[in-house]
């Protein structure tokens, strides 16, 4: 099975390792230092107490690599508009897009069934090109439960979990999702097929809504933004407001709003990705993650006040921050 991980970063790189050493014919899109580190001396892995390595085609030209079965697509999903030309010479007739992102991806509102179907959004997919060149129908849903770091160039670490709940957007249980299954499963990855992946797509956006800007405006951890009295007050009133849009669009939250900041608690004192690369000076997931509920809340005119001041204030701090 033909896999191409594009953005092998921290999450595409734990993924792709693992795929790799479980024999699957994985290769990586990535750049600079990290790239280099990779061509020199393979993927490397810490998890378990070991560590894992993986020689993989490693380029940043993906010309090189022909027609893929499965694109994982991993990289920040803010990144992701500006690499869509460069994913197409990828695709193949029958190539499946296995959207590894945060937020919300481009297909979501394809056929969903709502007063937004059909809708492509502009803060994810601006001017609607990976609709229309990646294409909705190739579209696989994941969603990313665990947590891992590059600590180095060519060196990830896993930090927590392994479960990528994945499904296909009209929820049936098709060939190319029950390949991608076993595969997953035999890497050692947990990755149940969900028949509501939008559900799971948007439980995992809500807490990040709220968690990631904050914590990257207040420089916490994950822990304590959870659980802090006021930092939380803010997370739950961000999150009924994000309840209130899913709940016009149809989608079904399992957990309350204390559960999910609970478990998210319950990880303990992690770093969250905006605060990483707020601290590292990359541009944070402030689009796909914060804009993206407000522009959703202004499609369907549901005001989102708590949400728009937190907007305001992380987009201020990117500007600031360079």
């Amino acid at each position: 099975m033909k896999i191409c991980v594009f953005g092998a970063g921290a999450i595409g790189g734990f993924i792709g390792v693992l795929l790799a050493r479980a024999g699957n014919d994985v290769s990586f899109v990535a750049r600079g230092a990290h790239l280099a580190a990779m061509r020199a001396g393979g993927a490397r892995l810490l998890i378990d107490g070991e560590e894992l390595v993986a020689r993989v085609p490693c380029t940043d030209d993906p010309r090189e690599l022909g027609h893929q079965d499965y694109v994982l697509i991993a990289m920040k999903a803010h990144s992701v508009p500006a690499a869509v030309d460069s994913i197409v010479p990828l695709l193949g007739p029958q190539t499946a897009i296995v959207t590894a992102v945060n937020g919300i991806p481009y297909w979501y509102f394809h056929r969903q069934g709502s007063v937004l179907d059909g809708a492509t959004l502009e803060s994810i997919d601006p001017g609607g090109r990976q609709m229309k060149l990646l294409g909705p129908e190739r579209a696989i849903g994941c969603v990313l439960n665990p947590a891992a770091d590059l600590i180095a160039p060519g060196l990830i670490r896993h930090v927590h979990g392994r479960k990528f709940p994945i499904g296909e957007p009209s929820g049936e249980r098709t060939g190319r999702i029950e390949r991608l299954h076993q595969a997953m499963q035999e890497a050692g990855l947990e990755a149940p097929i969900r028949t509501d992946i939008r559900d799971e797509i948007w439980l995992k956006l809500w807490g990040n809504l709220c968690l990631s800007p904050i914590s990257a405006l207040t420089c916490a951890t994950l822990d304590l933004v959870a659980t802090d009295p006021g930092t939380r007050a803010v997370c739950l009133a961000m999150m009924a407001e994000g309840r209130q849009l899913a709940e016009r669009i149809g989608v079904n939250l399992r957990v309350d709003a204390d559960r999910r900041l609970d478990g998210a608690a319950a990880i303990g004192p992690h770093k969250i990705s905006m605060l990483v690369d707020l601290e590292t000076g990359r541009p944070m997931e402030i689009d796909p993650i914060v804009t993206v509920v407000q522009e959703i809340g202004q499609r369907l005119a549901i005001p989102t006040p708590t949400i728009d001041v937190v907007a305001a204030l992380i987009k201020l701090r990117q500007r600031t921050a360079g």
